[in-house]
């Protein structure tokens, strides 16, 4: 047979095999199993010498021996060698092969066993793994098969049952059960229960062994599975001698304090309880037979400045005694203080400790100290602090103040003419009145700030940490509490009040001339005619006057209807078609001239003015709308909404009403909000926007890029037009920051499909630019600047 049909015949076999030449070692001829043993094709391996796969030398005298011809078969497991050095485990049979009289030729067979070998050290491995752990336990262990036969045990196991050295060197399944039976003390029913669970393959069992030796032991036994059947049972065995002894000890112990009045529990070595009179139970509300076991800690209350249960156990570690006050709590969840003293009892020799510990309830204590310390610091009559406690948040608020070098705020609050209450209805009936201003008050502050009764109809509020700006908000804002109707016996009325307001430290730098000063400025609003405020007038800061006359006047202005709104357009950069147009408001007043809105929108909103404004600015903007329609003109006007505006409860209903008083298409009215209005409580902006858009009103971003977004909110708000600032259109082309800036709100605003309008655009440059990189729309003075609407009709109207 030719070495060709010998390539062919060991090519069908799945082990790898080489042909060697007998005489030089050398291979003749592999097969393709052979190639992927070695990772080399078989052109680099024939006429390889095979020493030069050998991996040991053990391995080179072995091919020694076969040149030799000591055995014509011979069977081995060995390493052999890849051209990577890697090492590969196989099972080899080397046999020789003569044919047709030719020279003789070894036939090499292999068999990779690396994944056999590998497999079979991680069992090995887990093997000895379990078994460190079984050995490891406390517990003793012992395994047996369905027919009760011994499959293995652990030392703890031997100790426990003080297995002989006999039954330990030798297998006898029988001698180990025997020797389990015979020591116990009830060897019949040990056998009877035994036999029980062994008839039950799937019971799981615990029992109490007493033996022989006086040990007592807790069995506990389970059913062994393997893929989802029973294959044994498993017994664990504790030693609970000890603790059965100590038990006893402590409700020995718990009989003397049976009686007591005093609430008393005992508690072991981990402080955990194990016994408690009935006097704890009445205290706690815990039954008796629920606090076996429970942590001591499950009745002590975590309170802010209260003693934690982790103090109390390093201070039993180190002094063996602790006693002080704390919070505890009982089984409903109900905190209270207590007088709590622990005491360590040590045990002896090797035996655990045990803790005493005694309650007493000091909710009545503290109830009384509390009301002595209302009484001595708290008006009696509104609950709120007295002069006395007054004094005392003044200086904490100077002291403050100067360590921050920042000032607060202290308002003299009277009455408007509260006497003809105590004359005509009684000073019963004026009390009453006073209890629902002083929680007016009282809700209407912030948390820092203080609020107190001088007498009668006075209160004097110290505002922490505000400038004088703050002040007049927190004034404004307690003079509409106070004239809310006030409802007692079901009789209505309406008070007013007088407020004056003293800074520290412009107008005084202790507790006295704040409050004489604050008292004087109160007095000029009652010659003025009552229910306003005034500051105190020497250091009066003249940038106040002006922003209050500012308001003032702007007030006036919109009660007059002396507004105006104006309206600039909006064209589509490509073909110059009118897409809308955003009113503006504009205000002219006869004192002040023209008055922008960057300078007085700021205090309208400071002072809360806007939301009245921004609902004028909507009613007459809609209507405005509607009008163009009805000529036929129908244009989306775009209306600017602030924060607060925004943010009321009845906003969305408001503006459905307004869409139906004049009878407008939501789509011809269009919000522009700012991305931090959005972005404050953004699902609630984003159920609000939803609403909206359920009106079909149009909704736009304005100013975008000037605060902070958040593009996973972007994507999911019902917007449709994004607005680039003007701060960034100003200086393109030709300043790099602003035109990567614009071109990238644009590119975004086109992946998110929306389009995209340019404010602020003056020059035929900026045009080019923004149309180049695919801005849609503008607006500016290139186009027009906010006209009237006559004006806009007329120059537009043609250009939709």
């Amino acid at each position: 047979m030719s070495l060709g049909s010998l390539q062919a015949l060991i090519e069908s076999v799945l082990e790898a095999v080489w042909l060697v030449d007998a005489e030089e070692q050398r291979i003749l001829a592999v097969n393709r199993a052979a190639e992927t043993l070695l990772g080399l094709p078989r052109e680099r391996l024939i006429g390889q010498p095979v020493v030069n796969f050998a991996a040991t030398s053990q391995d080179l005298f072995f091919w020694e021996d076969v040149a030799a011809g000591r055995g014509d078969s011979i069977y081995s497991e060995t390493l052999v060698t890849r051209p990577d050095l890697s090492v590969v485990q196989v099972d080899r049979r080397v046999s020789r092969l003569c044919v047709d009289g030719s020279e003789p030729m070894l036939v090499v067979a292999m068999i990779d066993r690396s994944a056999q070998r590998q497999v079979e050290q991680e069992l090995e491995t887990i093997i000895a793994e379990l078994r460190a752990t079984l050995e490891s336990t406390a517990d003793g262990i012992l395994v047996l098969d369905m027919e009760g036969g011994i499959r293995g045990y652990n030392h703890r196991f031997a100790e426990l049952w003080d297995l002989p050295d006999v039954l330990l060197t030798r297998r006898d399944d029988a001698a180990v059960l025997a020797w389990l039976s015979q020591h116990v003390v009830d060897p019949e029913g040990y056998s009877e229960r035994f036999s029980h669970i062994r008839r039950s393959p799937l019971l799981e069992a615990e029992d109490m062994l007493l033996l022989r030796s006086g040990r007592v032991l807790e069995r506990v036994t389970l059913p062994q599975y393997a893929r989802g059947r029973p294959i044994g049972r498993v017994f664990s065995f504790r030693d609970i001698t000890q603790r059965l002894a100590d038990e006893a000890r402590l409700k020995l112990a718990a009989s003397v304090f049976e009686s007591s009045l005093d609430a008393i529990f005992v508690a072991d070595h981990t402080l955990h309880l194990v016994a408690a009179n009935p006097a704890f139970s009445r205290l706690t509300g815990f039954e008796r037979s629920h606090i076996k076991g429970l942590p001591s800690e499950r009745f002590l209350a975590e309170q802010a400045g209260s003693t934690s249960f982790s103090e109390v156990r390093a201070a039993l570690i180190e002094h063996d005694y602790w006693q002080g006050e704390l919070w505890a709590r009982r089984s409903s969840g109900e905190a209270y203080p207590c007088l709590l003293s622990v005491v360590r009892i040590r045990g002896e020799e090797d035996q655990p400790d045990t803790f005493i510990g005694f309650f007493k309830d000091l909710t009545e204590a503290m109830a009384a100290k509390r009301r002595i310390e209302e009484l001595a610091f708290t008006d009696a009559l509104t609950g709120l602090p007295n002069r006395i406690m007054l004094r005392d948040r003044f200086e904490f608020a100077v002291r403050h103040a100067q360590r921050s070098r920042s000032g607060f705020a202290v308002m003299f609050i009277d009455l408007d003419r509260f006497k003809q209450i105590n004359d005509s209805l009684g000073h019963a009936f004026g009390d009453r009145v006073l209890v629902e201003i002083a929680d007016r008050l009282r809700i209407g502050l912030r948390a820092v700030d203080t609020a107190s009764r001088l007498g009668g109809d006075e209160f004097v509020l110290v505002l922490s940490q505000v400038d004088a700006a703050g002040a007049e908000i927190a004034a404004r804002r307690l003079l509409t509490d106070l004239a809310k109707p006030v409802v007692v016996d079901e009789m209505t009325f309406t008070l007013t009040a007088s407020i004056g307001i003293a800074m520290y430290p412009d107008d005084g730098e202790d507790a006295d001339e704040l409050i004489k000063n604050a008292d004087s400025a109160m007095y000029a609003v009652k010659e003025r005619g009552r229910s306003d405020f005034r500051f105190y007038q020497r250091h009066m800061n003249v940038g106040l006057l002006s922003r209050m006359k500012l308001d003032q006047a702007l007030r006036r202005a919109l009660d007059a209807d002396l507004l105006e709104l104006h309206y600039q357009p909006k064209l589509g950069i490509a073909d110059g078609r009118l897409v809308g147009v955003e009113a503006l408001l504009r205000w002219c007043d006869d004192e002040l001239g023209e008055v922008p809105p960057s300078r007085f929108i700021p205090i309208a909103e400071e002072s809360g003015a806007i939301i009245p404004i921004g609902q004028w600015v909507l009613e007459r903007a809609a209507a405005q709308a509607a009008a163009w329609a009805g000529r036929g003109w129908r244009v989306p006007v775009a209306v600017n909404l602030s924060a607060m505006q925004f943010n009321q409860s009845d906003f969305v209903e408001s503006l459905g009403r307004l869409l139906e008083r004049h009878a407008l298409p939501g789509e011809l009215l269009e919000l522009e909000l700012t991305e931090s209005v959005l972005i404050a409580d953004a699902d609630d902006a984003m159920r609000r926007l939803h609403s909206l858009r359920e009106l079909g009103l149009r909704l736009a971003i304005d100013d975008f890029g000037t605060g902070y977004s958040s593009l996973g909110y972007l994507k999911r708000f019902p917007i449709e037009r994004l607005k680039i600032d003007r701060s960034f259109i100003s200086d393109i082309p030709g300043n790099e920051e602003d035109e990567a800036i614009a071109v990238a709100i644009i590119e975004l605003a086109r992946a998110l499909r929306l389009a995209v309008t340019a404010e602020g655009v003056e020059t035929a440059a900026q045009k080019a630019f923004l149309a180049r990189h695919g801005c849609t729309e503008m607006q500016g003075y290139l186009v027009a600047p906010a006209l009237p609407a006559d004006e806009v009709y007329a120059r537009f109207s043609g250009r939709e």
